[in-house]
């Protein structure tokens, strides 16, 4: 599972205490030895407890991981625990409680969807789009990843995608037999709205139709109308994918699921207890 580097965890901790814990220095309890313990409030799957037990060691605070990511573990469930310096706990708590809680509620929106669509067609795929909030880049592809889906691009560097906005600076059609010849180690992918440019598009030499917000029974017609050709086009429908709908749009035949709902998910409840355990020598 992808891991999310130290200097991003040290950053997140900085953010949060940019000039220590005054509270914890005020009260003088700091050096005080305690443990702390992490729980799923509700069923879940898990995201990021590898990022939380690191933000404990990187505050001092000794850390067992009971449950990884991916992992879908029942309410009540204790996935992490750390035992260490009460200034590290508190330096560490909020942060890697707040991040599980976030990636979690991520993963856990993803694996719906995947179970829905693949419960009607085991072969399709999902994949995320490079929609998440600015910022949180390496934490939604985790989560997107812990939730069984991949991601659909990772960003503009790596795919040749082709939006109807690039066409409007065009004068004419685009040569998409041009561009796979000067980039011929890549896919070319054509969003379109309507069956009929979809099977332009693929007549035209389209690697992978993008299907943006067409009904299921459209997606369908889409499907058999390139069915013929040869190659035949991936089909990927977009636009509007959630666990409610998942299911309608994998009976179509198409190849993939492309979806932004994850990114909306709300944060699962992680519970925390901290206590202490005696005066620091």
């Amino acid at each position: 599972m992808l891991p999310i580097g130290d200097g991003a965890l040290d950053a997140l901790l900085a953010q949060d205490a940019p000039a220590g814990d005054l509270t914890t220095h005020a009260l003088g309890i700091g050096s005080r030895p305690g443990r702390i313990s992490f729980a799923a409030r509700s069923d879940m799957v898990l995201c990021c407890a590898e990022e939380a037990a690191r933000l404990l060691e990187r505050a001092g605070v000794r850390a067992a991981l009971r449950h990884g990511s991916g992992e879908r573990i029942a309410a009540g469930t204790v996935f992490l625990e750390g035992e260490g310096p009460a200034g590290g706990i508190h330096l560490a708590w909020k942060v890697a409680q707040t991040l599980v809680e976030y990636a979690s509620g991520i993963a856990t929106r993803t694996r719906r969807i995947v179970e829905a669509a693949q419960a009607v067609a085991p072969g399709v795929a999902v994949a995320c789009t490079r929609k998440n909030f600015p910022g949180t880049k390496e934490i939604s592809v985790k989560a997107v990843l812990a939730g069984g889906a991949q991601m659909h691009r990772l960003g503009l560097s790596e795919t040749l995608l082709v939006f109807p906005e690039h066409r409007v600076f065009l004068d004419g059609a685009p040569d998409f037999h041009g561009l796979k010849r000067r980039h011929p180690e890549r896919k070319l992918v054509v969003e379109v709205a309507s069956v009929a440019d979809a099977v332009a598009a693929a007549e035209a030499g389209a690697d992978v139709l993008q299907l943006e917000k067409l009904a299921p029974d459209a997606v369908a017609e889409a499907v058999r109308r390139v069915a013929g050709l040869d190659p035949v086009p991936l089909v990927a429908a977009a636009g509007g994918i959630t666990e409610a709908n998942a299911a309608a749009y994998a009976a179509t035949g198409c190849a993939v699921l492309v979806t932004s709902a994850p990114y909306s998910a709300g944060p699962t409840d992680v519970q925390v207890v901290i206590t202490g355990s005696g005066v620091a020598s």
